[in-house]
């Protein structure tokens, strides 16, 4: 399976364009390993290799991942890493509502001690 198609990388957005929507930010793309429970949500492309979004595995976090690594990996069973086909766009905080309030309860504190 073609990880990346031609008409997905046109829609993903170039890296750091989404980066003042924080939880709003739109993944365009969803890949996953079919044999264990790992995820990658992107939400930004450099047009070459590196994504940026949401990576669901050990933890879930935020952060860079590339499509040639994406493309190497093979699961436990060696089945290699695929595509949702039936992916429709969705926003960071509609995948991940918890680690988003977990996020915006810290900078509430944070804030609240810097007016103290």
């Amino acid at each position: 399976m073609k990880l990346l198609t031609q008409a997905i990388r046109r829609r993903l957005p170039k890296l750091y364009t989404q980066e003042e929507k924080g939880s709003e930010a739109v993944v365009i793309v969803k890949f996953f390993t079919p044999d264990s429970n790992w995820t990658w949500y992107a939400t930004e492309f450099d047009g070459k290799d590196t994504f940026f979004g949401l990576v669901d595995g050990f933890e879930k976090e935020l952060g860079y991942f590339s499509l040639s690594e994406l493309e190497s990996v093979k699961g436990p069973f060696g089945l290699g890493i695929e595509r949702d086909l039936y992916w429709h766009p969705k926003t960071l905080n509609e995948i991940a509502p918890k680690l988003f309030a977990e996020v915006a309860e810290s900078e509430a504190l944070i804030a609240k001690e810097r007016k103290e």
